[in-house]
């Protein structure tokens, strides 16, 4: 989201303070915005009388999701639900004129969402949020994430959600886009979404198995070792759009049985993309088909580093800090940066309509 919202994307806001639990996020982080983000737990941090908050125009933040996730539907009073509350205290002791929340698409309507609107209306804030999808700003992934932004000034509800820069092309293109006129330079072109050939095409095939000590993008592409079976179920489903279900009709016993007795839902695990689409989301282990769509289009392999970086939109130059697992957890974690720079495009209409 910093980057999203920094000078890179042709904004003004400058970061002064951060925080995050993760070490490695910690240095990532440092490494490309300046040293001033705190490692360390943000309830400890602000339970710490030493500890100082410093003043800032907005905050913008992304408290853990897993709460809200699919995956944890079942799991009730989950405490990573909570974290909203000390994010909140923290655009309280900032003073910040606006904030915004980033999350899963499931907070939305859920009863923490209310709690939220409560407080950060009882905190003098206009509220509004929805779900974007990352593809419709010129990622080529459809990711969705939804975003919570609150105002005290001005109701941010008149400006949000930005105005979308691409289109699905089986679809109608939306009338929105005419009333871009071309004068920013930093918006991406206008047009079709961005597909997985846009974004990795370019690229040769991978070397090694480890982050290379090589200029990007070569030094987050590196391969795995797959064993045998993987790599003949690799070549079992050699058509882009391929999945599970074409390796159980191609070649049954190279099959898991757990996939043979799963004979519903899950289309996507172990599937190759697309070409000429956008990737599905790109999440924290990309590098394992067995967990989605992540086999590359043409090549019998998952996607590398450098190859999901690209898809969540990162520049080459961006520099990760921490190990190969490390790295690809805060790949899948982030805010696509192009994403965000959209969201910063409203937080600068917000502001310049201060005072008016």
């Amino acid at each position: 989201m910093t980057l999203g919202f920094s000078k890179r994307f042709g904004h003004v806001f400058e970061p002064i303070w951060a925080n995050d639990f993760d070490e490695d996020c910690v240095r990532t982080y440092n490494a490309n915005f300046g040293n001033h983000c705190i490692h360390g737990d943000i309830q400890d941090i602000l339970t710490d009388s030493r500890a100082e908050i410093p003043e800032a125009d907005v905050v913008i933040g992304g408290p853990p999701c897993q709460g809200f996730s699919l995956l944890n539907k079942k799991r009730y009073c989950d405490q990573r639900k909570e974290l909203w509350r000390p994010y909140l205290e923290v655009v309280k002791r900032s003073n910040a004129r606006i904030f915004v929340m980033e999350n899963v698409p499931q907070i939305i309507g859920s009863f923490e969402h209310g709690e939220i609107l409560g407080m950060a209306n009882s905190m003098g804030f206009k509220v509004c949020g929805g779900i974007l999808s990352a593809a419709d700003y010129g990622v080529p992934q459809t990711r969705k994430r939804a975003f919570i932004i609150g105002c005290k000034f001005f109701n941010p509800v008149l400006v949000f959600p930005p105005r979308r820069t691409h289109y699905d092309p089986s679809k109608k293109p939306p009338k929105e886009l005419e009333l871009y006129d071309g004068s920013n330079e930093f918006l991406p072109s206008v047009g079709k979404w961005k597909t997985v050939r846009d974004a990795i095409g370019d690229l040769p095939p991978p070397v090694g198995t480890g982050i290379r000590d090589e200029p990007p993008p070569l030094d987050l592409h590196f391969g795995r070792s797959p064993t045998p079976d993987s790599f003949s179920r690799y070549k079992a489903i050699p058509g882009e759009g391929m999945n599970r279900f074409d390796l159980q009709r191609r070649a049954p016993e190279l099959t898991p049985p757990c996939w043979i007795r799963k004979k519903t839902g899950g289309t996507d695990l172990f599937g190759r993309l697309w070409w000429d689409r956008p990737s599905f989301t790109i999440r924290t282990e990309f590098f394992k088909p067995e967990k989605g769509r992540y086999l590359h289009p043409k090549q019998h392999r998952p996607i590398t580093h450098r190859e999901a970086a690209r898809l969540q939109s990162f520049p080459d130059d961006f520099v990760f800090k921490g190990s190969k697992i490390e790295v690809a957890r805060q790949i899948g974690n982030a805010v696509p940066p192009l994403l965000a720079a959209r969201v910063a495009d409203i937080v600068f209409q917000l502001f310049s309509r201060e005072n008016k």
